[in-house]
C-alpha cells in the first residue's frame, strides 16, 4: 500500500456515478432475464474507461473502476451466489434519526437502495458465478493499463454489509450466518489481492446498522455486535497481507439528522482490529467531522494508515481546497503526515441511481481534494 511519502495521496471511497444509459443498464439487470448480456458487458466496459481516464486526468492517486457495473454495492453478491433465489420484496429499515423527525422523512423521501427489492437468504450460501470476480478483475486491468496512477484499487462486500441488504432466513444464528458468507466471500477477497490490486472492504456495518439493523439494541450491546463483526472479517481476511488491504466504515451514506449514530471513539479500538493496513471513514460531513480529534488519542498500530473523507458525498457543496487543506493538516498532526492519506467520506454512487449529488458537481468536488491536497503537501514539506 502506498504512503504519502513526499505529498498528500488522494483516493475516494469506491463508487462514482454512472451514465443515465448504464443506469437504465442496470436497472435492468435487477431481472437478468430482461437484459442483453453483450449490450450489457460494452455498456460497462465504456463506463469503466470512462471514470478511470476521469480519474487520471484528475490526478487521483490511487483509483477503481468506480463500481460501474453493480447495481448497489453489496447486494451484487446475490446474482454470484446460491441462497438467495427467493421472492425479492422492499426491505426498508426506517433508520432511527429519521423517525425523530418524520416531517424531514416525508420530504426527503427514502433512500433509493430502499425503494430496490431484494432477497433474503433462504438456503445454503455456495458459489453459483466464481468467475464474476475475475471479470470484473479483467475489465480493471485493462482499463487502467498505462494509465498513470500510484495504485488501483477495488472493492467488495463485507459478511455484515452484506447480511444487512440481504438478511437471513435460513440460518439458525446471525452469527453462523456471517461465518457462512465469510466462508465464500473469502474466495473473491484473496482473487482480487492475487490479481494483484488493492483490495478494500466495505465495512458500514461497522457503524450504520446502530440506527437500522440494529437500533433495537442500546449502544453496549451493539458495540458487542461490532466485535463479532471483525471476528468474522478476521477470519474472512486471514492469510492476507495486510498492506494488500483497506476497509471502509461509514454511518451510512444519506443525508439527515444522524443524531444516533455511534460516536468513532466508542468503537475506533474495535475497528483497528481488522486486518488491513488502513483505515477509510467519514471525517467531512457535518456530524462527524469533528471527530478529527479522536485521532489525537488512538495510537495506530504498526503500518497501518487512516485515511478520512474530506469530501460530504451527500450535499452539492463542492468543497474549497483551502478548507480541504485545513482538514489534512488536522488529520496529519494528529497522526503524521506520513500515516495518511485523503479521499470522499462514502460513495457518489453506492446505487446506480437515485443520488443526491449531481454527477459533473461530484467530479468538480474530486478536483477540489486533488487541489486541497496538493495546497496541504506544499504546507506540510
Amino acid at each position: 500500500m502506498k504512503r504519502s511519502e513526499s505529498r498528500i495521496l488522494t483516493t475516494h471511497t469506491g463508487s462514482l456515478p454512472r451514465s443515465p444509459e448504464l443506469q437504465e443498464l442496470l436497472r435492468s439487470r435487477l431481472d437478468p432475464k430482461d437484459a442483453g448480456e453483450a449490450e450489457f458487458i460494452a455498456g460497462v466496459e465504456e463506463g469503466v474507461a470512462d471514470v478511470v481516464a476521469r480519474q487520471a486526468a484528475l490526478g487521483i492517486d490511487v483509483i477503481n473502476e468506480g463500481e460501474q457495473g453493480r447495481v448497489q454495492y453489496a447486494t451484487y453478491v446475490k446474482d454470484r451466489l446460491t441462497g438467495y433465489e427467493g421472492e425479492q420484496v422492499l426491505r426498508a429499515r426506517p433508520r432511527i434519526d429519521m423517525l425523530d423527525f418524520p416531517e424531514f422523512a416525508a420530504q426527503s423521501g427514502v433512500s433509493s437502495s430502499a425503494t430496490i427489492p431484494w432477497p433474503a437468504c433462504t438456503g445454503p450460501i455456495e458459489w453459483k458465478d466464481r468467475e464474476a470476480v475475475q471479470k470484473d478483475i479483467q475489465r480493471l486491468k485493462a482499463a487502467t493499463k498505462g494509465v498513470k496512477a500510484e495504485e488501483v484499487f477495488m472493492t467488495a462486500a463485507s459478511p455484515g454489509v452484506i447480511a444487512n441488504f440481504l438478511p437471513n432466513e435460513y440460518y439458525p444464528t446471525e452469527e453462523a450466518y456471517l461465518y457462512a458468507l465469510g466462508d465464500v466471500m473469502k474466495d473473491d477477497y484473496n482473487a482480487i489481492v492475487d490479481a494483484g490490486l488493492l483490495l478494500q472492504i466495505d465495512c458500514p456495518d461497522l457503524a450504520m446498522t446502530r440506527v437500522t439493523q440494529f437500533s433495537h439494541l442500546s449502544q453496549e450491546e451493539f458495540i458487542k455486535i461490532v466485535e463479532m463483526h471483525v471476528e468474522v472479517l478476521q477470519y474472512a481476511l486471514a492469510g492476507i497481507p495486510a498492506e494488500k488491504m483497506r476497509m471502509h466504515l461509514c454511518w451510512g451514506n444519506t443525508e439527515g439528522p444522524h443524531h444516533h449514530d455511534v460516536p468513532l471513539k466508542e468503537t475506533v479500538d474495535i475497528v483497528l482490529r481488522v486486518p488491513t493496513g488502513a483505515v477509510s471513514f467519514e471525517g467531512a460531513n457535518p456530524r462527524h467531522a469533528h471527530e478529527w480529534k479522536v485521532w489525537e488519542d488512538v495510537k495506530l498500530p504498526d503500518g497501518k494508515i487512516i485515511i478520512p473523507g474530506v469530501l460530504d458525498t451527500t450535499t452539492n457543496f463542492i468543497e474549497h481546497p483551502e478548507l480541504i487543506a485545513q482538514r489534512i493538516a488536522r488529520y496529519a498532526g494528529a497522526v503524521g503526515k506520513e500515516n495518511m492519506m485523503v479521499g470522499s467520506d462514502c460513495g457518489f454512487g453506492t446505487s446506480a441511481w437515485g443520488r443526491r449529488v449531481e454527477t459533473r458537481i461530484a467530479w468538480a468536488k474530486l478536483g477540489a481534494m486533488v487541489e486541497g491536497a496538493r495546497l496541504a503537501s506544499q504546507e506540510l514539506w
